[in-house]
């Protein structure tokens, strides 16, 4: 165990050298934190049971409606949406700084979000594949594959618009909200077509994104805006839960005939915009916290291999759930239904086993991730001795230089580090991205 810390404070304190003074690393905290509440809500509101025989899925909060306050935690896509608007934003107009073209910003950007998709997609076709020609149930195994690829529309969404940056980055709010109003209106007053509902997919997530623009460009500089935003998106959402008819979960719930998320309703929106009103209170806070070199260590390399986590959270979690269907009798909190506390207090255990089936698919696929990183030398004004990159062990490189800020991925949009306003080199700009994406 003492090791274990020695070797944790030494990479910590090699993030901490090679991470610029000028990064805002609440940025990266509210990142993190938005794809922890995504893997954590899918982890406890996701449930495979053997009740029908084969696996099939359900959700505690069919059984337990009073369940839905945890939705509000742990449904966190509006933060990543605003902390993607206003990084995505912010990029782009560096990358105009730097002479870089559209069509090279965004195909860095779209490639650090794709780029392991595609191993995840080989891997469920052969597994699939497998399972099929091994005896599966069919409706097992389409079970399994849609829970793996229903995360993919999020990631679709967001790279829909970062392409559009450009075009929305200046654009107010209050636009696509009030689209996202007239479409609930349509469908839900007027008796409007279910498809029209589709629309919010865009607008919905737009709202957010949107406000992170905003943020970009110092709309939220004082507190009394997002104070604002708090209070009355949380006003609106209780509003619009309590009269006029909207679910209290904020997540999707089978069987329900109204779903927040599955297209986003107004309500999604509304709460969405009081979470990036509590968002942006607690950027002076995460700041703070973000000095401690171990939790910024923790959170940066979390964001080094964010869509890594959240493409194979699901995975893990049903390998565990297959390994426990070799137990003699349905185990608690994984197999069984989900229709009491003791359920929850069980699937509460079982969260470390998730993480730890996690660590294994992280260890194996995190390199689709991250890409091939070719070394470069270190500058003329390197301090020898001084922490090289991280991923790199013995190199020597001056802490905080372009070359280990981009190995370690840590290399913020724009300039290059150090106050020097040097234009990146292609490569270094490419690099940037790596926990911007």
């Amino acid at each position: 165990m003492r090791k274990l810390r020695a070797r944790w404070s030494a990479v910590a304190r090699r993030v901490e050298a090679a991470t610029p003074a000028g990064r805002d690393r609440a940025v990266d905290a509210l990142r993190a934190f938005a794809i922890l509440g995504v893997v954590l809500g899918h982890w406890l509101v996701t449930a495979l049971t053997t009740a029908d025989g084969g696996l099939s899925t359900t959700s505690p909060l069919s059984h337990m409606p009073w369940l839905a306050p945890v939705s509000w935690v742990l449904q966190t896509l509006a933060v990543f949406f605003l902390v993607g608007g206003q990084v995505g934003a912010r990029s782009y107009a560096a990358a105009r700084e730097r002479g870089v073209s559209y069509g090279a910003w965004v195909g860095q950007r779209l490639a650090r979000l794709f780029r392991p998709v595609a191993a995840v997609l080989a891997v469920w076709a052969v597994a699939a594949a497998g399972m099929l020609l091994g005896g599966a149930e069919p409706a097992t195994v389409h079970t399994l594959v849609r829970l793996v690829l229903s995360p993919l529309w999020f990631l679709l969404v967001f790279a829909a618009l970062t392409a559009a940056t450009p075009l929305v980055a200046r654009m107010s709010p209050l636009w696509p909200l009030g689209l996202v109003a007239a479409v609930d209106l349509w469908r839900f007053g007027l008796d409007g077509p279910a498809w029209i509902g589709w629309v919010n997919v865009a607008a919905g997530w737009l709202v957010p994104y949107t406000l992170g623009a905003a943020w970009s460009r110092g709309a939220f500089a004082r507190r009394a805006p997002a104070a604002l935003l708090l209070a009355g998106g949380a006003a609106a959402t209780a509003a619009l839960v309590l009269w006029c008819g909207y679910p209290a979960s904020m997540v999707g719930v089978p069987g329900a005939p109204i779903s927040n998320l599955n297209p986003p309703t107004l309500a999604a929106a509304a709460f969405g915009l009081a979470q990036c009103g509590l968002a942006l209170l607690l950027r002076g806070p995460l700041a703070r916290a973000m000095r401690r070199p171990g939790a910024w260590a923790a959170v940066a390399l979390l964001n080094l291999s964010a869509m890594t986590v959240f493409l194979w959270h699901q995975t893990a979690m049903m390998a565990v759930t297959a390994l426990g269907l070799q137990a003699p009798a349905d185990l608690p909190g994984l197999h069984t239904v989900p229709d009491s506390p003791q359920w929850m207090a069980a699937r509460l255990l079982w969260l470390p086993v998730f993480a730890a089936a996690l660590a294994v698919c992280w260890a194996a696929f995190r390199a689709y991730e991250q890409g091939v990183r070719r070394r470069r030398p270190a500058p003329s004004h390197a301090v020898a001795g001084s922490p090289g990159p991280i991923g790199s062990p013995g190199s020597a490189g001056s802490a905080g230089s372009p070359g280990s800020l981009a190995s370690a991925g840590l290399a913020g949009p724009g300039r290059a580090p150090g106050g020097q306003g040097r234009p990146r080199s292609r490569s270094a700009a490419g690099e940037e991205v790596i926990i911007h994406a």
